[in-house]
């Protein structure tokens, strides 16, 4: 039985191939077309996956879509899918109840709490869901435009990032602030008033204003602010800050308490967030979703149709999500002779893995493209660039003549999962990045540079049967300098998606100040 998922129609289009209840391919439309937050019916991705799962058009039984934001599928669409799947049954999946699908379905859990929240899908932010065996009930639906995530895009807006597009950048800016207006983002989101579930006081916001994140003159007035000025540094600090403990609070309030909990939707993009339910000792269990945004539907929708459609008893977590396209020596010396490159072929893992950890050691930054393209935002060792802790100027390197971002934003430290005991405080959600962890007070010094507050930092905790030459490579750095631990950070530039084939990858290399890429077993340098 194959089924087809389809996620993400209006923004972040996704597909999803599951072959008798297992998750065999996944990947999204931007990372295939270079085009950010594509929408649409994502064409490229659902070739990809049919050619990953070895199957034609043909052989799909069924077809998952997930209903556009705001709206049912028009027609026109239907026989678009009837045309290029004539043998398949067409199914449409609600947007939140294919968020929650592919938080408890793709968990380990037989039963669950299930939260799902975002700033608007079929007409909802969110729900509450009851997980148990093969059934999702919700049991608490919650309306749009009373959703935390509308607060937390307006702040973006009015610190000058881009809404629905940046929010990960006040996350990050959260931490250098103070909480200086907690109160008032308490009050707008109605925090203590009753009852729990989100409700905005909208008095606060004025649709008349297109600027300064649409806030009203209360709002200004409130927090001791002039509309018309440029706000300091310090305050945008407090306002993220402020704006991020807020929406913290109004989420845990939310989640309430149990056993274990299941979280997925725009907001469970936040490793902040996460780590604070992970922490709030309101839950024994947390999963996260890895791909927690609208590509991740794609997956849900697969998970749905397998479990509610079909009925299927057969439970098939995630495993992994490597599921992206792979490419072999064959194409890549194809990509690499069309653009007269030289290089160098590694004919064994050991002399890759051996010249790797070489270059590192001699403090050089490199371009990762290993296996198949991860499925989600983050860079999980198979599409990455690395650098060695042990280099004191890894990260300004990183941030200021790879990355070209903020200094705010650091980077994730990547470690064997037999050996993150000794240098981290992790949690299950640390194997996908999804969350933030603590670092051993013995070892701050050593991470110093990369760490958010003094004492977290963002781990990503590696599994030998998930990824094994990125494992190989880790171990064999701690052999060579006592430390088996090397910064990671997504194998992308200039605000474009994760690079997926070897094209996209030369053309980052060259266009940055990374000193040498392993694509595949061919080593390129400059």
């Amino acid at each position: 039985m194959l089924l087809l998922g389809i996620g993400g129609w209006l923004h972040d289009g996704a597909a999803a191939l599951m072959r008798d209840g297992r998750v065999v391919a996944a990947v999204e439309e931007e990372k295939l077309a270079r085009e950010r937050h594509r929408g649409g019916l994502p064409a490229r991705a659902v070739s990809s996956g049919l050619e990953l799962a070895g199957a034609g058009r043909e052989a799909v039984d069924l077809v998952a879509l997930v209903r556009p934001l705001g709206g049912g599928a028009d027609t026109s669409f239907h026989l678009q899918l009837r045309t290029l799947f004539p043998n398949a049954r067409l199914v449409v999946v609600d947007h939140h109840e294919a968020h929650a699908a592919s938080a408890f379905f793709a968990s380990p859990f037989e039963q669950a709490k299930v939260l799902t929240l975002d700033r608007q899908g079929d007409m909802r932010c969110g729900a509450v869901w009851t997980g148990e065996g093969t059934r999702l009930d919700a049991v608490e639906e919650l309306h749009a435009p009373d959703s935390p995530a509308v607060v937390y895009s307006r702040v973006t807006r009015l610190l000058g990032f881009r809404a629905a597009r940046e929010e990960h950048k006040v996350q990050w800016l959260s931490l250098t602030g103070t909480p200086a207006y907690r109160e008032l983002f308490d009050a707008i989101l109605g925090i203590d008033r009753q009852p729990a579930s989100p409700s905005l006081d909208h008095s606060y916001f004025d649709p008349s204003r297109t600027s300064r994140g649409g806030f009203s003159d209360k709002f200004f007035a409130r927090a001791g602010l002039d509309p018309a000025e440029e706000l300091s540094d310090q305050t945008r600090r407090d306002l993220a800050c402020s704006v991020h403990r807020s929406v913290e609070g109004s989420v845990l309030q939310l989640a309430g308490s149990g056993d274990r909990l299941c979280f997925a939707g725009g907001v469970a993009m936040n490793a902040l967030l996460v780590q604070a339910l992970e922490e709030s000792g309101c839950f024994d269990e947390v999963y996260v979703q890895p791909a927690a945004g609208n590509a991740g539907t794609a997956v849900g929708a697969a998970y749905h149709a397998w479990h509610k459609v079909l009925r299927r008893e057969e439970r098939t977590p995630m495993r992994n999500m490597l599921l992206g396209p792979e490419h072999g020596s064959e194409q890549i010396k194809r990509v690499l002779d069309n653009c007269k490159l030289r290089y160098r072929y590694l004919a064994t893992d050991a002399e890759l893995v051996g010249s790797a950890v070489e270059r590192l050691a001699d403090n050089q930054i490199l371009g990762w493209f290993q296996g198949r393209t991860e499925f989600g935002p983050r860079a999980l060792g198979n599409r990455s660039i690395l650098a060695s802790p042990l280099n004191p100027y890894s990260t300004e390197n990183l941030n200021v003549y790879i990355k070209h971002r903020e200094n705010f934003r650091k980077f994730a430290a990547s470690v064997p999962a037999e050996a993150a005991g000794e240098f981290f405080r992790t949690r299950p959600a640390a194997r996908h990045l999804a969350t933030v962890s603590r670092v051993r007070r013995a070892h701050r010094d050593t991470f110093a540079p990369a760490l958010l507050d003094g004492e977290r930092i963002r781990v990503h905790v590696v599994r030998r049967e998930d990824s094994p030459l990125y494992w190989d490579l880790l171990r064999e750095a701690g052999r060579a300098t006592g430390l088996p631990v090397v910064y990671n950070t997504s194998f992308n530039l200039f605000g474009e998606p994760l690079v997926s084939g070897p094209r996209s990858a030369v053309r980052s290399f060259f266009a940055s100040g990374i000193d040498a890429l392993f694509l595949g077993k061919f080593l390129l340098e400059k």
